[in-house]
């Protein structure tokens, strides 16, 4: 997971659903991915949870600095955004397998379930929603450059979000994902081919060769859409991770006095709450 002062409240629910839902937390070794190191934050983690298993990395922001292309929203732009490319860079070469998680999300599931996912001979696995109307996260500039859009040829592609995902990090350095996501940036930049942050060039690199999980893992668009983040219910179906992807983030929302009804179940896990959370008819 990333760590931000701005999204550290979530971060720290997240932690908590983690560890309340596994069968056996003193497994669970946490990777915290930050742009500096800041000691307050540190200590937050070591005070809140002196048991925790957990290391502190720091990404290099300047790695992307000039490969950034503006999005749709602004919070999409920060650099920490981008870590989750570099993640084999980032982590020591004896960790072979990571779940990388946004930190606006909820486990009410043993984690030890997803990271028994069988990959294959896949670098990463995801929910995929082949629903979804995956010619909308790219423009017309490039759906019309014949070049470009062949890049999808002989694979089906499906929309995934990266927000949860299960990563063979040997597989992932053998192949060279990282330069090759780093490519559709730099062709971005170029040529504006789509609107949101880090999702699209995961999208160029790997639609459609992914191994698929249930969509149990990631109950994901809670948060709205990216501009207005409205509210929105709960997909059909069982649940094992909530994910409040989108513009509305729960904290936010439950301190405005303004949540919507899922919000209620992030509650329980916010540990900044200053007195019992109580609302507005």
């Amino acid at each position: 997971m990333t760590l931000d002062a701005n999204y550290l409240r979530g971060t720290m629910a997240a932690v908590l659903s983690i560890l309340q839902h596994s069968t056996c937390p003193e497994n669970v070794m946490f990777h915290f991915l930050c742009s500096r190191f800041e000691p307050e934050i540190h200590a937050t983690i070591k005070s809140t949870f002196p048991y925790l298993n957990f290391r502190v990395y720091r990404f290099n922001a300047n790695r992307v600095r000039g490969k950034i292309s503006k999005s749709i929203r602004q919070a999409l732009d920060q650099p920490l955004n981008y870590a989750r490319i570099y993640l084999a860079d980032i982590m020591p070469v004896e960790v072979k397998r990571v779940i990388y998680l946004d930190s606006d999300i909820v486990m009410v599931d043993d984690i030890t379930k997803l990271w028994g996912v069988d990959l294959g001979d896949k670098v990463l696995a995801a929910p995929e929603y082949c629903h979804a109307n995956f010619t909308r996260y790219f423009t017309d500039a490039f759906w019309s450059d014949a070049i470009l859009s062949s890049t999808f040829q002989g694979r089906e592609p499906c929309y995934f979000n990266t927000g949860v995902m299960v990563v063979d990090v040997d597989k992932w350095r053998q192949g060279g994902y990282t330069q090759k996501v780093e490519d559709w940036m730099v062709v971005q930049k170029q040529k504006r081919i789509y609107h949101l942050g880090s999702l699209p060039p995961f999208l160029l690199v790997l639609a459609g060769n992914i191994k698929d999980i249930d969509h149990r893992w990631n109950q994901h668009g809670l948060g709205g859409d990216n501009i207005e983040g409205k509210c929105r219910s709960l997909h059909p179906g069982p649940i094992s991770l909530l994910h409040w992807s989108g513009k509305g983030k729960p904290w936010l929302r439950l301190d405005s006095r303004k949540p919507c009804t899922v919000d209620h179940l992030w509650a329980p896990y916010d540990l900044y709450r200053s007195s019992k959370h109580t609302f507005d008819e």
